[in-house]
């Protein structure tokens, strides 16, 4: 049980390491939905004890997400989409797009991490500080919104990398593909996330 210690090596083929209202996790659990792979969900402890799992699964960052295949580590949500597509080539939709485009979208999609970094800094900073990190989500989400122009998915109407990417942190990205299965059954309402980021304020002394 998630909280708990001790987690036992589960015996799924595919396993997610993962905390509800992480936006890297919520990636990883969009891009198994797309590609319809059935998993073990592992909800894990991040404010308290962690469980010995995550730590043996991910020992340099301790973080979620971790995605175990047949116990087998992939760490960082980026690589575990880009490793689902060639672990399972022939479960579709892949999420990564044909190699002449491959390039651009794994550079977009590592660049919406810049949106999570800003808005980190927005709930933890004061003053000056939180003025230049509102500044730069409206840079960042500029851009993102720029790049995506009036197409209704990154790659015109085929859903993939940068989409899932985007999803979390981008509410143009967010909108656009609310009516979509894997979305809709995987992000939290604004205000559950608010309340989680009000616990966050109190654990670190933040007010």
């Amino acid at each position: 049980m998630a909280g708990e210690k001790q987690q036992q090596q589960p015996e799924a083929e595919l396993v997610l390491l993962d905390f509800w209202v992480s936006p890297f996790g919520q990636r990883c659990r969009i891009a198994l939905a797309e590609k319809r792979l059935a998993h073990e969900y592992l909800e894990q402890e991040l404010l308290g004890t962690k469980s010995d799992l995550l730590l043996r699964s991910n020992p340099v960052h301790k973080k979620v997400p971790v995605l175990l295949h047949s116990g087998r580590p992939v760490c960082k949500s980026l690589v575990i989409i880009a490793y689902l597509d060639e672990a399972f080539p022939d479960a579709s939709p892949s999420c990564s797009p044909p190699t002449p485009t491959r390039a651009r979208a794994r550079f977009w999609a590592a660049y919406s991490d810049k949106d999570y970094e800003a808005g980190t800094w927005l709930w933890k900073l004061k003053g000056d500080a939180r003025a230049q990190a509102r500044y730069e989500i409206v840079r960042v989400l500029g851009s993102l919104d720029a790049e995506l122009g009036d197409k209704e998915f990154f790659d015109g109407d085929v859903f993939g990398l940068v989409d899932i990417a985007l999803v979390p942190f981008a509410p143009t990205w967010a909108r656009r593909c609310a009516e979509r299965e894997s979305v809709a059954k995987t992000l939290y309402p604004p205000e559950k996330v608010d309340e989680f980021i009000t616990l966050l304020k109190k654990v670190y002394g933040i007010e």
